[in-house]
């Protein structure tokens, strides 16, 4: 698994364990098996930050946001997006995971133990558009920052 970190004044945080798995079950609308999200990659944020974007995502003018996953300790999002970002993200405090070839199915069970669906495959697109989720995080830290700094 390949990892780009970007630099940045907060500390970035990697997933404690692989956002992957290889089961999938049947569709419930068409009777087979679910598509997968080839090869995608994964965009880890602090849960704050995160949760932020979800809401601005979901706000948007259209339902932008893919699956997202959520760790045991509430600490991390992730963020399901097309294959091929990792190599080019670079936004402060985040880390995006290449998952390579195997891809993410479309299982409604959590691809690892100890995490859960925020907003689950089959409930949301496909992936989430990376320049989408780029807005939608630096917007979430300016929310963030201007709320910390009103105290």
């Amino acid at each position: 698994m390949e990892t780009r970190q970007s630099t940045g004044p907060r500390t970035a945080r990697t997933p404690r364990t692989p956002l992957t798995t290889s089961g999938h079950p049947p569709a419930p609308e068409r009777g087979g098996p679910p598509p997968a999200v080839p090869g995608c990659d994964v965009v880890t944020v602090p849960a704050r930050q995160g949760l932020e974007a979800v809401d601005i995502l979901r706000r948007g003018a259209c339902d932008a946001v893919g699956p997202v996953l959520h760790d045991d300790g509430g600490d991390t999002l992730g963020f399901v997006v097309p294959p091929g970002t990792a190599a080019a993200w670079d936004v402060p405090g985040s880390t995006c995971t290449k998952t390579g070839a195997r891809g993410l199915s479309q299982d409604p069970e959590p691809p690892v133990e100890g995490a859960d669906w925020l907003l689950p495959p089959g409930e949301a697109d496909p992936a989430t558009d990376p320049a989408v989720l780029r807005r939608a995080l630096g917007e979430a830290a300016r929310m963030i920052e201007a709320a910390d700094n009103c105290h």
